[in-house]
């Protein structure tokens, strides 16, 4: 439930019609145990590389792979420097695992199906591997999913990991997963003597459970499983101590595997009662890891996202800047010593560039788009509401007159568990440069102000949130030259619920774009392909609260919708299926509201195929063309 308008879309922005100075994206960062190497996936263009870096920025080494044949991920060092990388043939279901030395490419294991996040055993003679043998679907349940014909939810993809030795090659048809079937592993991490994982897993549909998912180990020789924690909120990014006695993990109200936000929670390894380190915290922590004996990653606190250490005298926020960050194995890569990090930054107004340094002072140490120009002016905005304090982002086009009254569309972020956070670009560059301000508002029930406040719109959706966004709509005409009279609404999925919820309660939009919103939670609880993801939210069961779920549907309330609406999902959506979209459509109709709605076909929850992307974007432009008109 997290896409936003930006992951819809990103593949637009970048295509040819669209053309814009070349952007040079650092994908995949990894830092070596010694802190002194950086490996990255570089592309620019069509051309795409491993490129090895010295910390100070110096190029050490670029090969590419697989050339046009292949795509390249998991980049992650051994202990004694040799670098980890997966090939993946799409077109062959193939995944190959290649360890490298010195320029010397060893092929550990082959994998029919797909694979992901290698990472090498303590003492670096074994390498373990998340795979999905014989996989029906691309990982995640944002992906489309399979065709619903057959018997139904009898069979499901299984994660699971396995382990090879780092010396050995294994043929695909001899890869024998460790741990057991029909239990998805989503997220590991070795314990420090090598004798097991830590691991987020749960029984049976990995798209579904993951809201329901238990912290376990599993043994690394028998593959045996043990429960170490069922803990009451979401949870990721579960890390070991050094000492081998206390596991870490990120947990909070999460509405999405890897839309992650929440505090830093521990519990003996050997299991227990989970502890929160920092009740009561104003920040999210959004990526861990375990450092020498110190609890280290990424937070976001109101504008600013930065490195996050565990400290008894402050919230643990160090340096930071409002900007986005992003690594391979979490948002930041850290030295085994934990006193170098490395991590890709990125904001509205600055392409991104690589950071590296001491944890207290990093530097940037890439310049390959120090070239390239500002796409808009960008600029954070606070304002209160009801007791809260909220946050969002005003992006103006390049050269806006100040004195000229001009049209804003507001994008809401989905989840409801997410924040909208800087990205160079964004994907905005067509409604800019047709004149239009976007507002980017963070209302409670997002990231960045602590777990009471992504907490506050349990059972309240589309209600505290949405008085949030229209404060901030008020707060934005204050220090912007926005016209009221020609406001716009948009969001892909609870953003896109949020555009259709809003029809009906408010007439202050004068054209709203929803992509793979919900129109109807009743209906949608026994269609969904995740519905375990709500009840986190709601407390209970649909067939427990129907009530609940009727108060916050939006063709309870069509009678109320005037504003004219363009639609659009994937056709084979299991997040938010196209028939959400198609009931509020047949609402909006029989009502007489200007309508539109285009269902994307072999579409997941997200639009990626390049035409059908640059197509979304031409339909929302014209949409909001017509009804906001910019005026010249």
């Amino acid at each position: 439930m997290r896409l936003s308008l930006f992951a819809f879309l990103l593949a637009a922005s970048a295509s040819p019609a669209l053309a814009a100075p070349t952007v040079h994206s650092y994908g995949g960062l990894a830092l070596s145990a010694e802190g002194d190497r950086i490996a990255t996936i570089d592309a620019e263009g069509s051309k795409t590389s491993i490129t090895i870096r010295a910390t100070s920025g110096k190029v050490l080494r670029s090969f590419d792979p697989c050339g046009a044949l292949c795509s390249v991920s998991g980049l992650t060092f051994a202990p004694d420097g040799s670098l980890a990388y997966l090939t993946r043939d799409k077109k062959a279901g193939l995944v190959t695992l290649f360890v490298d030395h010195d320029g010397k490419p060893h092929t550990v294991a082959t994998v029919s199906g797909i694979a992901q996040t290698p990472r090498f055993s303590p003492d670096g003679s074994r390498i373990a591997l998340l795979v999905t043998i014989g996989a029906a679907k691309e990982a995640g349940a944002a992906q489309a999913g399979v065709r619903q014909i057959g018997e139904i939810g009898e069979k499901s993809d299984e994660q699971r990991l396995a382990v090879f030795d780092v010396s050995g090659s294994v043929t695909a048809d001899k890869v024998q997963p460790l741990s057991p079937a029909d239990r998805y592993i989503y997220e590991y991490d070795w314990t420090p003597d090598g004798s097991g994982f830590v691991v987020t897993s749960a029984l049976g549909n990995g798209d579904n459970n993951w809201w329901v998912a238990t912290l376990d180990a599993v043994d690394a020789k028998t593959g045996a499983v043990r429960t170490i924690a069922r803990p009451k909120t979401q949870l990721n990014f579960p890390r070991v101590s050094p000492d081998g006695k206390t596991v870490a993990y990120i947990g909070g109200l999460m509405s999405d595997f890897g839309s992650v936000g929440g505090d830093v929670w521990t519990v003996p390894f050997a299991g227990g009662e989970p502890s929160n380190t920092q009740p009561n915290s104003k920040l999210t922590v959004t990526s861990l890891v375990w450092r020498d004996a110190a609890i280290r990653g990424t937070a976001l606190r109101g504008d600013r996202m930065g490195l996050y250490a565990e400290r008894a005298s402050t919230d643990g926020l160090g340096w930071s800047r409002p900007s986005n960050l992003a690594a391979g194995d979490a948002k930041a890569a850290w030295s085994a010593d934990g006193k170098t990090v490395a991590t890709v930054v990125q904001d509205f107004t600055h392409a991104p560039a690589i950071f590296a340094g001491p944890v207290d002072a990093p530097v940037q140490i890439t310049h390959d788009n120090d070239a390239i120009p500002a796409k808009m002016t960008a600029r954070s905005i606070s304002w209160k509401n009801e007791g809260f304090d909220v946050q969002g982002w005003l992006l103006a086009p390049l050269g806006a007159d100040p004195k000229t009254k001009a049209p804003m569309i507001t994008i809401v972020h989905g989840g409801p568990s997410a924040a909208n956070v800087p990205y160079f670009g964004g994907g905005y560059g067509a409604m800019l440069d047709a004149g239009y301000y976007i507002f980017l508002p963070n209302p409670r029930g997002s990231y960045g102000q602590g777990e009471a406040f992504t907490a506050a719109n349990k059972r309240d959706f589309g209600g505290g949130d949405l008085r949030d966004i229209l404060t901030g709509i008020d707060a934005v005409e204050k220090v912007a030259p926005v016209d009221d009279a020609r406001l716009g609404l948009t969001g892909g999925s609870y953003g896109g619920f949020m555009a259709m919820w809003a029809n009906t309660q408010t007439n202050r939009f004068k054209a709203i774009v929803a992509g793979a919103g919900l129109s109807n939670w009743v209906s949608y609880y026994g269609t969904n392909g995740i519905d375990q993801w709500m009840l986190p939210f709601f407390g209970k069961t649909l067939y427990e609260d129907r009530k609940a779920y009727e108060d916050v549907s939006a063709v309870n309330f069509i009678k109320n919708a005037k504003t004219p609406t363009f639609i659009y999902v994937g056709e084979r959506d299991i997040e938010v299926p196209p028939t959400q979209s198609i009931e509020y459509w047949h609402g909006l109709k029989d009502m007489g509201v200007p309508t539109s709605l285009v269902i994307y076909p072999e579409e997941g929850h997200g639009i990626r195929a390049p035409a059908n992307s640059a197509d979304v974007v031409a339909r929302t432009r014209a949409w909001f063309d017509t009804y906001l008109a910019v005026k010249k």
